[in-house]
This record gives C-alpha cells, structure tokens and sequence, in this order.
C-alpha cells in the first residue's frame, strides 16, 4: 500500500489540519499496536523528507484530477480545501458564520512591514509607515495575528514583534517564505538605539542616552513596496478556503 494513499485515508478522516510530525507520529503509533502486521511495521520510522514527497505528490494527483477539492498546506499542516470557486453553494449549505472583520488598510501595511521585517520593534515599524501605529498593533495583537517575540538588545529593551501561525492561516500560506517578494522593504534602513554600556554585567547608560528611545520618531513616510504589499495580502484574504471535514462529497466551510 503506497505511503500517499494511507496519508490521505488519515488526512480525510481529521477533524483538523495535521503536521507532518503529527502524522509521523500517527504512523510510529500504529506500528506498535501488538496485531500490526509488517507493511504497518515497515512505515515505523517513515522520514520526514519521504513523508513530505509523499504529500506533495498526492496534492499533485488531486490538482491534475480536477476535483472539487484539494490537499494544501497552509501554516504547516496539511488539510483538504473545496476549491473557492465553489464558495457560493458551500455558504448556503453550512450557513453564513459571523467571521471577525476584515483588517484596515492601515493593519495591512504595519501587518506587511512586521511580516517582511520581523522581529521588530514599534518604534521600527513607526521609522517606516511615519505615523504612530499603538491602535493599529493593538488590533493585531488581538486578532493573534501578532505577537511579542522578545526583547532588542537596545536601551530601553524594547519589545520585538513577529507574525503568528495564525497569520499564515490567515492568508493561506505554507510559510513566510511564500510571502510576495518585497527586496526594498527590507532594505529600507532605520535607525536603532546604540546598545546599552555595560560594565561588570550591570548596564551603565549615560543621561542622553536614556532619553533616546524616547525621541525615536517617524522619519520616513510610507513606501511603495508597503502600498504594494498590503493589498496583496489583502486579496489573499479576501476569498478563504473552505476546509473538507469529511468526504469530496460533504465539504464543509473552514
């Protein structure tokens, strides 16, 4: 029995979507049942490379089938999506559901700037929209799809903010490497705070230089690539997948 046909049995029974190491664990699991014959046996310590060719060859069969679904990964795991054409049918079979509002033009660009950038601080992501942007990271804290990731090592400490899991659900990407190109919005150069003197493992800032976090301050207004990259995030958005939970035949809104 091919490797792909008993990961889309696993894939098409989930009630979620599912990792590769999730999988890989599901198959350890059932070669230590005691009645487990050897082809069970045998995927054991299936690789994770072999796992992940596998996948990816059983997205291809149902891409080239032309079915009304197909195998993706999104954030890392691996589930089964109606295709959004489809969306329509799919609405008044499960209902409409109240679905959270959609992020502002604003969220956009701060969301694009930590996603291409990260981790980064407020005031860095300040440097390049050139606005104060408290309300706007607030509202992506909350939506989780933002988080704090640490502290920089400048005066002050400031905190460091990067994107979520939930951020690649939101958008239906496998990983940040899927993310549009944008060279230049990473190499737009901000300012940061010298890094804080130290002597005898105790920080010794002088008076200016406690005043300097403070002082950091828009410099530069919004560029092009940001323009550009919100509303690509924005049309990634604006027609989500519909999950399968149980059969091609049953499809189910995600």
């Amino acid at each position: 029995m091919e490797l792909k046909f008993i990961l889309e049995s696993l894939l098409f029974s989930a009630q979620k979507p599912m990792s590769t190491k999730e999988l890989r664990d599901l198959l350890s699991t059932a070669a230590d049942v005691e009645d487990a014959d050897a082809a069970v046996k045998a995927l054991k310590k299936t690789r994770e490379d072999d796992l992940i060719a596998a996948l990816e060859a059983l997205a291809r069969d149902h891409e080239a089938a032309g079915r009304s679904y197909r195998l993706t990964c999104v954030a890392g795991s691996w589930q089964f999506v109606t295709q959004p054409e489809f969306a329509p049918w799919l609405r008044v079979l499960v209902g409409v559901k109240i679905r959270p509002s959609r992020l502002s033009q604003a969220a956009l660009e701060t969301l694009a700037i930590i996603a291409y950038r990260q981790p980064v601080t407020r005031a860095e992501v300040e440097q390049v929209r050139g606005v104060n942007v408290d309300g706007t990271m607030q509202t992506l804290l909350e939506r989780g799809l933002v988080e704090q990731s640490g502290r920089a090592e400048v005066v002050g400490r400031p905190a460091l903010y990067s994107s979520t899991p939930a951020f690649l659900e939101y958008f239906g990407l496998r990983s940040l490497d899927e993310l549009p190109a944008a060279d230049e919005l990473r190499r737009i150069v901000v300012e940061k705070p010298p890094a804080p003197v130290t002597a005898d493992g105790l920080a010794t800032v002088p008076p200016e230089q406690l005043a300097l976090a403070d002082k950091v301050e828009g410099a530069t207004s919004a560029t092009p690539e940001v323009a550009e990259s919100a509303p690509t995030l924005a049309a990634a958005a604006a027609e989500p997948e519909v999950k399968a939970e149980a059969s091609p035949a049953a499809p189910a809104e995600g």
